[in-house]
């Protein structure tokens, strides 16, 4: 194992620090309101010392959000595969349940990668795209488990490749070559039952005396119904978290 020198170790504490700060920055305010020289001032540094380690806000910001995509993901999973491989709806209850979770408790994160957009930035680096398919992909895997018994409504549903856009169409086909284009619909309509009161939630925009969990548990009952999964006991997984 190679040893780093006094100067990498440096570069990396200092890296993780200026990643710190910034999202200290995004929860206290908007992706607007981190910029490079905000951060330095807040770090005691120079603007000039930290364009050594990110070029640009919008480097920065692809970095943060890379970030954020990858340890959703790895949290996804592990909510996945502690439940045996056979047990379909489950998973997917957990994987949504973990997406909810995440997002009620990282609200400045979720806003980053899924809600607003700073003016002049949108997050299209290689990195964050990336980090993004690798959750679109756990679910595509979840459907790809389901498809077998999915309701032949459901498999014959009106979709072709063309319908998505050319790299999601592309890494679907990659990591899945035996699915029809109609699964990856059917993952984008699992997707929006999630993403959808998830968002409603973070942004509060329910009324007082609505219930988030109760609603994102009916929609995700929907998935279930519409992929033909039957939902599991209650006790199978705890995939929806108090309100």
């Amino acid at each position: 194992m190679q040893t780093l020198s006094r100067r990498e170790r440096l570069r990396i504490e200092t890296t993780a620090q200026i990643k710190e700060v910034a999202l200290g920055l995004l929860a206290a305010g908007d992706v607007a309101g981190i910029t490079l020289r905000g951060i330095a001032r807040e770090m005691g540094m120079t603007a000039a010392a930290l364009y050594g380690y990110f070029d640009t806000r919008d480097d920065l910001l692809a970095t943060l959000a890379a970030d954020t995509y990858n340890r959703l993901a790895d949290q996804q999973e592990a909510a996945r595969d502690a439940l045996p491989e056979d047990a379909t709806a489950a998973r997917l209850l957990a994987v949504a349940g973990t997406f909810r979770e995440w997002a009620r408790t990282h609200p400045a994160e979720f806003r980053l990668t899924y809600g607003d957009s700073s003016p002049g930035y949108a997050p299209t680096a290689d990195i964050v795209v990336a980090a993004a398919r690798r959750c679109c992909m756990i679910l595509l895997g979840l459907v790809d488990a389901a498809w077998p018994q999915a309701p032949e409504q459901l498999k014959r549903a009106e979709a072709e490749w063309a319908d998505f856009v050319p790299s999601l169409a592309a890494l679907a086909r990659e990591c899945f070559p035996h699915l029809p284009p109609q699964a990856l619909l059917a993952s984008l309509r699992v997707w929006g039952r999630m993403y959808g009161p998830v968002a409603l939630e973070v942004y509060r925009q329910f009324g007082p005396d609505a219930n988030p969990r109760v609603l994102f548990q009916a929609e995700m009952d929907s998935a279930l119904e519409m992929l033909g999964l039957e939902k599991p006991p209650a006790d199978a997984t705890r995939t929806v978290p108090a309100p």
